[in-house]
């Protein structure tokens, strides 16, 4: 290091610490990238910049890295630790400048072949002062600060003003023996170091900036005049006597409605305000695996991002926690229901774009927009949207809707250049805002619509919400989806693009349950989760402290011997610190006796618990079908029980949306039972399986968890006893009289759970009985009772408590009724 370059890093040094605030991306180099703290190391930058260098410096310190502007000493010999692809631009000529990039390299490379125990980690690292995209017409603040590598005097815009957003992207290391390995000359391998380097930051660029941002005129010129949307303004002057302009207006109008309006500042400025309103109500947000999408990002895929919908929180959250991965925020289709002033035009701005419920008979709206988000995945946009439709209201779940989805693969069909990836992600809360609002509803309540009221009361009471989760899930390529689904999708769509393919409508169906399943498969448990899992099997709801921890250690420590999934995650802390941090949420209510601490629901709001306990019902839904057999019948063989996993399982799987399989259910649940006696959960007498023994620690964790799916199986047996009723029924009437029945349960045996008696997890159920075979199809359309039925529901009924089967068979099996419509004459 020269003389001046080290008098400007001391000149700087300070100025740049009150200036910059530094964002590391990962946050964990050594478990994400692999790079080895104690090893030596070189930074390869892509610009020479002071400036660059001492934000590098101080990223590297809080990582615990070496630092970059130290020597590297190797084999007595001494290199920069830092290395850089280009210059910055001189302030008044242009031409490009070399660096000593390629020299250095060639003589690191000579100097390993006479020292063969070398070995350094050279680290791509990319900074970004800001993250604003390029624009088709810059401005005045565009010319001072984009350039890939700025003058001087542009550098200190830069500082001035994007300081505070500067974030140092880390990538994998470059092992140098390795390339010294290869056969090549020192210096055909340094220039390919180089030519690899100067790609790989473009892509970095790319990744965290984004695609240039289309101009108003250019985005009407590429939507509006599209053939699609040319068809459908002809179709409109026809049908409704319009001229040309005033068909050309309608569809004007509908992009104006449509199209977001991104503005990077605004960005910028919400971080700002999220980081403060996040740390003022979330305790923090756990992030999980997150390496994947910046690979994807990488590697130059369309990312769109598929996730569940807790609450309005997620516009918020995942967009909060994509930026601070280093990836570029993503467009946002948002309900129309949210374009309100002045919210609408801030989540405009922020990418949100707006779409109606019901595209029905509107077929020039249908086409504005498909042709804009066609456009957004030519044009490399990220785009994030929510397959369920709406907000769940029961904690589990929605079935998808389909729209978004078939419209995502007829854009694929038309030809997008770059490899299309869908990344399902889980977002999951230890408290959400709008939860009793969403048991109202379910009980029969309006909803309540979206206003300015709404959203500034709910501000005013954000406080104390726990954890905020965010999981991405495994990455679908959606080309490899297709080849496997329907290997002939690119031909068919060039002979009519507007015609639908006959083998769009299963693939999409398919490609959602997919999604859904991978969605949950990434699951986060947490506190809340858990403790409401365990009060709610609870016969009155309350449990002393003691026993709600063991359970909860006992729980954790299933899922650890036998995970739910790869990517699934368990907290980081013990049950015990686990349940404190709870406590300490002031969501439950926690009393003293002469014995010590009990734990129960806030009066009347046992109900707002099975909110929570839905988001990962799904992990224990194996778990608890097992020890409900075992303490149902008291001791059970291994068999046995995978007779009955093999019996209910796609029944739960088609409810609860799991990843497996059924084979791969069976060997999860051996895996499961194996981890049960580990964990001293259950215990083997001769062949059978059976309970601990009830002065065992474990035996309340497991008596608990046998309660866990009893309400799954009460509606089971309810829609099973109404079809032997019946022996024959329409679905509709079906639907109608096993809610009916279910609400009647709920009211005389205190069920808690709103989805007991929901109608879309009963057609659910029923959908799956049809698909599965267990019942038979009348000509008519009705179903029939049959005897594999049977079957199903004496093994469910052995299952149920006695009360609720006593009920069913004596007040519902043998009740007069009232014949149904499609039996009256």
């Amino acid at each position: 290091m020269t003389w001046m370059r080290q008098a400007l890093l001391n000149v700087f040094r300070l100025p740049v610490k009150w200036l910059v605030k530094t964002n590391s991306i990962p946050a964990d180099v050594g478990s994400e990238l692999g790079i080895d703290k104690s090893r030596p190391i070189i930074y390869l930058l892509p610009t020479d910049s002071v400036t660059d260098q001492l934000a590098l410096q101080m990223s590297a310190s809080s990582l615990g890295l070496p630092s970059p502007v130290s020597k590297v000493t190797l084999a007595g010999k001494d290199y920069p630790g830092s290395l850089f692809l280009r210059r910055s631009e001189n302030l008044f000529r242009k031409q490009r400048q070399h660096t000593d990039l390629e020299p250095v390299i060639t003589d690191l490379f000579q100097w390993h072949r006479e020292h063969t125990g070398l070995d350094v980690q050279v680290v791509p690292v990319f900074i970004t002062w800001g993250r604003a995209p390029g624009k088709g017409k810059p401005g005045l603040a565009d010319l001072l600060t984009l350039s890939a590598a700025p003058s001087w005097l542009r550098k200190f815009f830069i500082v001035l003003f994007l300081g505070r957003d500067t974030f140092i992207s880390y990538s994998r290391a470059v092992s140098s023996r390795a390339m010294t390995d290869q056969h090549s000359t020192d210096a055909k391998l340094a220039h390919k170091l180089a030519r690899v380097a100067s790609t790989h930051f473009h892509r970095k660029r790319q990744a965290m900036t984004g695609p240039t941002l289309l101009e108003r005129q250019a985005l009407n010129n590429a939507v509006l005049g599209s053939e699609m949307v040319r068809n459908a303004i002809s179709e409109e002057m026809r049908v409704k006597k319009l001229s040309a302009d005033e068909a050309r207006n309608v569809a004007a109008g509908y992009l104006k409605e449509i199209a977001a309006d991104y503005r990077e500042g605004l960005i910028r400025f919400g971080d700002r305000l999220l980081t403060r309103i996040w740390n003022k109500i979330y305790n923090g947000i756990s992030v999980g695996h997150a390496n994947r999408i910046r690979e994807l990002a990488n590697n130059g895929h369309e990312i769109i991002y598929i996730p569940c919908h807790r609450s309005h929180m997620d516009y918020l959250l995942l967009t909060y926690v994509i930026y601070h991965e280093g990836l570029v925020t993503p467009h946002i289709a948002a309900g129309i229901n949210l374009n309100f002033w002045p919210v609408g035009g801030i989540f405009r701005r922020g990418g949100a774009f707006f779409l109606r419920r019901s595209f029905a008979g509107n077929k020039l709206y249908t086409a504005v927009f498909r042709e804009y988000l066609e456009l957004l995945f030519k044009k490399g946009y990220a785009v994030k949207y929510y397959p369920e439709g709406g907000r769940s209201r029961t904690g589990r779940l929605i079935p998808p809707k389909t729209g978004m989805l078939a419209m995502t693969i007829q854009a694929a069909a038309k030809g997008i250049n770059r490899p299309i990836s869908l990344v399902p992600v889980y977002i999951g809360y230890e408290n959400v805002m709008e939860v009793k609002s969403y048991l109202s509803e379910l009980k029969g309540g309006a909803k309540k619509k979206e206003s300015n009221w709404q959203v500034f009361s709910a501000i005013k009471k954000l406080k104390n919400y726990g954890h905020g989760y965010v999981n991405f899930g495994d990455p679908l390529s959606l080309n490899q989806f297709l080849d496997s689904k329907a290997p002939d999708w690119r031909g068919s769509q060039s002979l009519n693009p507007e015609k639908k393919p006959a083998w769009l409508t299963p693939t999409v169906n398919s490609l959602a349950g997919e999604l859904m399943t991978r969605v949950n498969s990434a699951a986060a448990i947490n506190g809340m989760a858990l403790t409401s899992l365990c009060l709610l099997a609870s016969k009155t709801q309350t449990m002393s402290k003691t026993e709600l921890t063991q359970a909860m250690t006992d729980y954790l420590a299933l899922f650890a011997v036998a995970p739910y999934s790869k990517n699934a995650t368990l907290p980081k802390e013990d049950a015990k610190a686990l349940l404190e941090h709870t406590l300490s949420l002031k969501r439950l209510n926690v009393s003293e006796d002469q014995y010590g601490t009990l734990i129960s629901p806030q009066p009347d709001n046992a109900v707002f618990l099975t909110y929570y306990r839905n988001n990962i019902i799904h992990l224990f839904a194996l778990p608890g079908i097992i020890m409900t057999a075992v303490f149902a019948h008291g001791k059970l063989e291994k068999n046995a029980i995978l007779q009955l996993i093999a019996a209910l399982y796609p029944l739960l799987q088609r409810e609860l949306f799991l990843h497996m399989s059924q084979d791969q259910a069976l060997a999860y649940t051996a895996e499961l039972i194996d981890a049960f006696k580990q964990v001293g959960m259950l215990q083997q007498k001769g062949r059978y399986l059976a309970p601990p023994e009830s002065e065992s620690e474990q035996f309340h964790s497991s008596w608990l968890l046998s309660r866990c799916m009893q309400e799954t199986l009460q509606r089971y047996a309810v829609v099973l006893t109404i079809l032997k009723r019946e022996k024959s029924i329409s679905r509709n009437a079906l639907e109608k009289e096993s809610k009916t029945v279910a609400e009647r349960l709920s009211r005389l045996y205190g069920m808690h759970s709103p989805e007991f008696y929901d109608k879309n997890v009963l057609s659910s159920f029923i959908s799956a009985l049809r698909d599965n075979h267990w019942l038979d199809a009348a000509e008519d359309g009705s179903l029939k009772y049959s005897e594999e039925a049977s079957a199903l529901r004496k093994d469910i009924m052995a299952l149920v408590w006695p009360e609720i089967v006593q009920h069913l068979q004596q007040n519902i099996l043998q009740a007069d009724r009232e014949p149904h419509d499609n039996e009256k004459v």
